[in-house]
């Protein structure tokens, strides 16, 4: 069995989207039936480390839309068999599905969050993601939310949620160099990690702003670090200064992932009262090291926390019910919730192999 990859980044890349492709991508390798995954990155910011076996990770067009397209031009002229091709986001769609016409084998499309929430500025896009084979979604609220607009009709739908290193992300002390970085030592500390998006705003850090205010009276010691880059951030700034916050808020840049369980540790509880989340990898992250977790009742996000088995959901347009719910994860212990083995690697890659036992595999 082969199959061929068009992804965003992957290995040597970083964000969630990244992490879900290395996974999967790591995941088809070990499938006992699979020879080769061919993986075409359009980004590797990072060195790409090391590389599953059966996996080719063809780099030719880094960087550069034109040497992009043109790499997998090449590839479809090749000829090669392939048993599925996997489009790993929307805006690739294009290119994904001239490989499905001239080279045989069915497209899955994997869809993430609010990108593809409703139509593209893109017609082609728009239409072609209505005539795709399997749709790989890392939730079912993203899935409902793409095909009320997609016109998607007789394809297969497979959840496939994030998944969290169990190993990596573990329960430890606060790290001594990070709470004297950010000035947190006898501080209680929230945490909301995330881009910065200035076109999305989703992500639930002006709501917690907004109730610092009345937070800060039930617990003088309180901080809120806000993890992440992004255009946004001179915006939440000035809205820090606006609401006489300066004390209370902490803004880290971007972060590392070789730092960021010990950042997800500073936290005593992580807060998300998002409303554009197609999952939430940064909950099973921050769960994973022992941190209470609210997240949003409107979006992707209650399925990260399995809708509210393992953390507490609120409104986000309602800001009593998020100051309750951080009151109430504060009090909570630190420790991994049960049940978030659900989200492990295993069960990411035991999912995968499911969806692949489905798929026809193409006689040589």
């Amino acid at each position: 069995m082969k199959i061929l990859c068009l992804v965003t980044d992957a290995f040597g890349g970083h964000g969630g989207i990244s992490k879900f492709n290395r996974d999967l991508l790591t995941s088809l390798c070990s499938y006992p039936d699979v020879d080769e995954v061919v993986a075409v990155p359009r980004l590797m910011p990072n060195p790409s480390g090391n590389l599953p076996k059966n996996l080719t990770y063809v780099t030719d067009g880094l960087n550069s839309k034109s040497r992009f397209i043109f790499k997998i031009l090449l590839m479809i002229l090749q000829r090669r068999r392939y048993d599925l091709i996997v489009c790993g986001h929307i805006n690739l769609v294009p290119l994904s599905y001239l490989c499905r016409l001239m080279l045989g084998a069915p497209l899955a499309l994997i869809i993430h969050g609010i990108d593809a929430w409703q139509p593209t500025r893109s017609r082609i896009v728009n239409y072609l993601s209505g005539k795709i084979d399997i749709l790989i979604s890392v939730s079912e609220y993203t899935r409902k939310r793409f095909t009320e607009w997609s016109n998607l009709k007789n394809a297969t739908f497979v959840i496939q949620p994030n998944s969290v290193d169990l190993g990596l992300f573990t329960p430890a002390p606060k790290n001594q160099v990070l709470l004297d970085r950010y000035g947190l030592n006898g501080r209680v500390v929230l945490m909301t990690l995330g881009r910065l998006d200035s076109k999305e705003r989703a992500k639930g850090f002006d709501e917690i702003m907004e109730i610092l205010p009345l937070l800060v009276v039930e617990i003088p010691n309180i901080a809120y670090l806000i993890a992440g880059s992004g255009r946004d951030r001179e915006r939440l700034e000035q809205k820090v200064k606006s609401l006489k916050i300066e004390e209370l808020v902490i803004f880290t840049g971007m972060v590392s992932e070789e730092e960021k369980a010990d950042h997800y540790r500073l936290a005593d509880a992580y807060i998300m009262p998002s409303r554009g989340e197609g999952f939430g990898i940064v909950l099973l992250e921050a769960m994973a090291c022992g941190i209470p977790a609210v997240a949003s009742t409107v979006d992707g996000s209650r399925e990260a926390l399995r809708d509210g088995l393992l953390g507490i959901l609120v409104d986000p347009d309602k800001p009593a019910e998020i100051i309750a719910a951080v009151i109430q994860a504060l009090g909570k212990p630190r420790q991994v919730t049960e049940g978030l083995d659900y989200f492990s690697s295993i069960n990411f890659e035991a999912r995968v192999h499911s969806f692949l036992d489905t798929v026809p595999k193409r006689a040589r």
